[in-house]
């Protein structure tokens, strides 16, 4: 067995696991990350960027929101269901981890918001490529990475760490393997754990969740990301605590068909598989409200129904609903992937001439689904959804001109949160909601500031959280320290 010491000890090497090495290192401790993948980053490395709340950036692009406000939009959202004091301890230093950020190179293309009615919160990393997408964080975790190393911080990949060491009621360390298949033990003064929940653990979503991953779910899913930090905090003491998906829709394989998901979420006629109507569509830019709806409905999916006459609306004026992950040049480029889809029989995607042809594809009684368009056009002809009240902007009458156009869009998740109960020290919690001494979570792991529904009008939420807890969990970790060596 190889053993080794540190002051801390960090298992996994996401944005929080990073950000808890350079804040150990900047407090003059040794840290070292044992991390299970062959790179660092995490799910960060598939994001955009963190939550900033009272940022010079946003001052400067005239989108200023106060930790005051944030704070009681965000308590409201959860019906206070949270814990105040750490969502609160997060939020107001949120700004000073921007500026933190900044100074180690990282740069930001401004703060944004995901869609209308969200807040700009959002910073988005300056892409390498300087395109504003998916990845663009990834930027980000070079410049983490290098700056823990230059803070003493030792990496160790493919080490997956198997469980906690406890000795005289203290959590002191951990045992991993590494790629060669050697037992490693690294001992420190404490522990901080951010392996970021269980996305994809086939057998814990179906447990917790009642959902079949690549089935009835369709999540972001992350190598590695199985839920082995829960297991182990869970096996030292720790509270099991709300574990729960950070939900969103999109259609099956999304990052593969991306134009086509982009494309037909927009807020047109969406049906469940009784072909009804179950929602005003206007709220489609809200992944989450949308998400939850279509989680809701039988088989976790639902239709979304357009034609080539509003497709083409959209080409030439631009879509009913623009948010900052799904280009409006999509919309361009659709019919390339479209043609693609159907040639290849991706399940996701639908064309038919006829409603006939299309109850038929989609197994839905034709009567029904006739039935629901034709009262459905009804109200767009008339300009009033009596039913759900979407703004008449939205109520495109679906003709079939050209030919229908469908997505199957399923309840999806960028991943899970939450597992295990911390207070605003990053302090993992036993049943009783005392600390168990010696351990710290921050990340995906520890994340119970939602409540039930991801806060999508604070956008950057989860990578912010991240970033933020490593940064307070290595900070309560040292003083923690420190009281020790004063022993």
């Amino acid at each position: 067995m190889r053993t080794m010491e540190a002051d801390l000890v960090i298992v996994a090497g996401g944005p929080a696991g990073l950000a808890a090495a350079i804040t150990a290192g900047e407090r003059g401790l040794k840290s070292i990350i044992l991390e299970k993948s062959s790179a660092t980053g995490g799910a960060a490395n598939m994001g955009m960027g963190p939550l900033g709340i009272g940022t010079k950036i946003q001052k400067d692009m005239f989108n200023d929101i106060s930790v005051e406000e944030a704070l009681d939009l965000h308590m409201t959202y959860t019906h206070f269901r949270v814990d105040s004091n750490l969502v609160q301890t997060y939020f107001e230093k949120s700004a000073d981890t921007i500026e933190w950020l900044q100074e180690m190179g990282v740069e930001f293309a401004g703060a944004f918001r995901y869609f209308k009615e969200s807040a700009a919160t959002w910073h988005i990393v300056k892409p390498d490529n300087g395109v504003i997408g998916p990845r663009a964080a990834s930027a980000m975790v070079r410049i983490m990475t290098e700056r823990a190393k230059e803070l003493g911080c030792e990496i160790l990949l493919e080490t997956p760490v198997v469980s906690l060491i406890v000795e005289d009621d203290k959590v002191c360390g951990a045992k991993a393997v590494n790629k060669d298949g050697e037992d490693v033990e690294v001992r420190g003064k404490a522990v901080i754990v951010c392996t970021g929940g269980f996305g994809n653990n086939k057998d814990m979503i179906k447990e917790e969740f009642g959902l079949n991953l690549g089935e009835d779910y369709f999540p972001f899913m992350i190598p590695g990301i199985t839920g082995d930090g829960l297991r182990m905090m869970w096996e030292v003491g720790a509270v099991k605590y709300n574990p729960n998906i950070e939900v969103i829709y999109q259609i099956p394989d999304n990052l593969n068909w991306f134009l086509l998901d982009a494309v037909l979420r927009q807020p047109n006629l969406l049906i469940n598989q009784f072909g009804e109507r179950f929602m005003n569509e206007g709220y489609m830019g809200n992944t989450t409200y949308a998400g939850n709806a279509i989680g809701m409905q039988p088989g976790h999916y639902a239709y979304c129904i357009m034609d080539e006459g509003i497709l083409r609306e959209y080409k030439k004026n631009g879509p009913d609903i623009m948010d900052i992950v799904h280009p409006a040049d999509a919309f361009l480029a659709f019919d390339g992937q479209a043609a693609q889809a159907v040639e290849q029989g991706y399940p996701g995607y639908f064309e038919a001439e006829t409603v006939e042809e299309l109850a038929e594809k989609l197994d839905i009684d034709p009567d029904v689904l006739q039935d629901t368009i034709d009262e459905y056009n009804e109200m767009c002809e008339k300009g009033v959804d009596t039913k759900f009240h979407k703004p008449q902007k939205f109520l495109h009458p679906i003709t079939g001109k050209g030919k229908y156009l469908v997505g199957k869009f399923y309840l999806g998740a960028y991943g899970t949160v939450g597992g295990v109960r911390i207070n605003k020290y990053c302090e993992v919690l036993n049943e009783d909601q005392y600390p168990i001494e010696g351990l710290y979570s921050a990340g995906s792991d520890a994340n119970i500031i939602y409540g039930d529904s991801y806060n999508f009008t604070l956008p950057g939420n989860t990578m912010g959280f991240a970033v933020n807890s490593g940064r307070m969990a290595a900070e309560s970790a040292a003083d923690y320290i420190e009281d020790l060596e004063e022993e």
